[in-house]
């Protein structure tokens, strides 16, 4: 593939129509020019064994396609063909994976947002999850291929088409579930993905696959502006009649110079004005709503009727989310009403991952040469290594800009 120049960035589309899972994914970009060895020496990195993962060529009702077969002995399996870990379990060994930061980061992003939709689905807290198919070491390799065949690609950006749902039951774990099963459908409410229904009862677009599309991708919809450079075909197990079970990948060049390309991403602005709180009050729910997982929080002083000086206190949310927060504001405030907008917002492309500060983890962003250093993990590695606060966040600012 061609170099990148300025103003330009490498993207893929992703073309998740006919359904979307890991091992499709992962043949896909490795039929799209992803090396194979490169993919082998991310995956060592894990320091697992007990699996072969083979990139063979195949059709799918006459198209083809590349599968990536990922046979795991079961002695290397917890429970001998019933695999579950926690999902804390698996974060810690992608956390421990000598693996390219980039890697790492984009991999933990996949699986934190499985254990958020689970966490939903089964009604406990994130750390108490244990994955069951999306534990497996299967699954795992799935991941953290895809990851590192983005990598080795280049790609700076990811994005996807409306996502295949099929109907009826599907078989899993927890026995017959409806289809598309239920993590499935959080994930793609967490994003307000579309999705295209599908006469189908296969399960036609996995947990692992769609939380992959959830988790890296920047747009959902049509095929954007670019300059197509290669394509590449990831067939899925079943060979179904009459619909070819691939998944369609394009890899590309396009322009970045516009820092508001249309459409933005919608989102809604919810308000409320209050004049009968204390600072320490609005300093709590701005902390409160961060928790509960807004875009942002602010407060800005105001004048109200009658001279009285009051707060307007403003959080920025997806669409799907609008009811749960708005409940939070009104709890947390007292206010006895709220206002809301649609606005549509362009969060900048950058790089999010961890430096090491003295054997501390300080996660940054990094966006053509900013960096940003996350504040509270800075505060965290100073108060322990017991440095002033303006030392570390200049050490993680120089880690992250000297990092590849």
């Amino acid at each position: 593939m061609s170099a990148v120049g300025p103003g330009e960035e490498r993207c893929v589309y992703v073309n998740a129509q006919a359904g979307v899972a890991g091992d499709m994914l992962l043949g896909a970009l490795v039929d799209a020019g992803a090396d194979p060895h490169a993919i082998g020496a991310a995956l060592a990195g894990l320091g697992v064994d007990g699996y072969a993962l083979t990139f063979e060529r195949v059709q799918r009702a006459g198209v083809a396609a590349r599968w990536a077969n990922v046979v795991v002995h079961d002695d290397h399996e917890p429970g001998h063909g019933h695999p579950h870990r926690r999902a804390a379990d698996v974060r810690k060994l992608v956390a421990d994976a000598d693996l390219p930061t980039q890697v790492r980061d984009a991999a933990q992003r996949v699986f934190d947002a499985l254990a958020e939709a689970e966490a939903a689905v089964h009604g406990v807290a994130v750390e108490d999850v244990e994955f069951h198919e999306v534990g497996s070491l299967d699954a795992i390799v799935d991941v953290v291929g895809v990851c590192a065949a983005l990598h080795d690609l280049g790609i700076d950006t990811v994005h996807a088409s409306p996502i295949a749902a099929g109907h009826g039951t599907v078989r899993a774990a927890h026995g017959d579930l409806p289809n598309p099963p239920p993590a499935v459908a959080r994930l793609l409410a967490s994003r307000t993905v579309p999705i295209v229904g599908v006469d189908a009862t296969m399960e036609l677009s996995t947990p692992t696959g769609v939380a992959i599309l959830v988790a890296l991708a920047t747009t959902f919809g049509a095929l954007p502006d670019m300059t197509v450079e290669a394509v590449g075909y990831g067939a899925g197990t079943a060979d179904p009649p009459g619909r070819p079970n691939v998944v369609q990948v394009v890899v590309g060049r396009r322009a970045t110079s516009s820092l508001t390309p249309r459409p933005g991403r919608g989102a809604v602005q919810l308000e409320v004005n209050v004049d009968d709180v204390t600072g320490e009050v609005l300093a709590h729910t701005i902390a409160t709503l961060v928790a509960a997982g807004v875009h942002d929080a602010w407060a800005t002083p105001i004048v109200m009727k009658k001279g009285r000086p009051a707060h307007t206190l403003a959080a920025l949310v997806d669409p799907v989310d609008v009811e749960r927060i708005a409940a939070v504001l009104l709890a947390e405030t007292g206010s006895l009403g709220l206002r809301a907008v649609t606005v549509e917002r362009w969060p900048q492309r950058r790089d999010e991952f961890s430096v090491d500060v003295e054997g501390h983890a300080v996660r940054v962003k990094r966006n053509d040469g900013r960096v940003k250093v996350e504040h509270d993990d800075a505060v965290a590695a100073a108060a322990a290594l017991g440095r002033p606060l303006r030392d570390v966040l200049r050490d993680a600012e120089l880690a992250a800009l000297t990092d590849p």
